[in-house]
């Protein structure tokens, strides 16, 4: 996969707001060319996290995965507890096409995959439509509670 199908796949789910920062938009130059997925069907930056990121570089405290290499990113996906359990047996990696706890979120349910390929293609697609319907969850219980999208 390239980062682009995976852009249109995510953007194609229903009330997902895709964000690429970049120069002149006020995000921090760290992030500049990295991807986040929002569920925001207002088009509105929610007040939570992403339930998904594309990285393309290396962040401080947070290097395991090599992401320096020509063409290497990561891919990362907010899993919720029961399907992170499914998948956390392996160590953080740099290894292509592995999904793995993401090295430093993975506490908090995080997933995490290497340049996804032809062994994680289903498990990703089957991770990223859990990950944007919890998203859609938790919106909808912060709306029927009159709130912000918050964590």
């Amino acid at each position: 996969m390239e980062i682009h199908d995976i852009i249109d796949r995510i953007g194609a789910l229903d009330g997902v707001l895709v964000l690429t920062p970049g120069p002149g938009d006020g995000s921090p130059e760290i992030a500049w060319g990295d991807v986040f997925f929002y569920y925001a069907p207002d088009g509105t930056v929610p007040h939570t996290q992403p339930f998904a990121t594309i990285v393309t570089k290396d962040y401080p405290d947070d290097d395991v995965s090599r992401l320096d290499r020509p063409g290497a990113f990561r891919l990362n996906i907010a899993a919720g507890a029961e399907r992170f359990r499914e998948w956390a047996g392996t160590a953080p990696t740099d290894a292509a096409d592995v999904l793995f706890p993401h090295p430093v979120y993975g506490a908090l349910h995080w997933l995490s995959v290497v340049n996804p390929g032809p062994r994680t293609s289903e498990a990703v697609g089957d991770l990223l439509i859990s990950a944007h319907r919890l998203a859609r969850e938790r919106a909808d219980r912060h709306a029927r509670r009159g709130r912000p999208d918050t964590h």
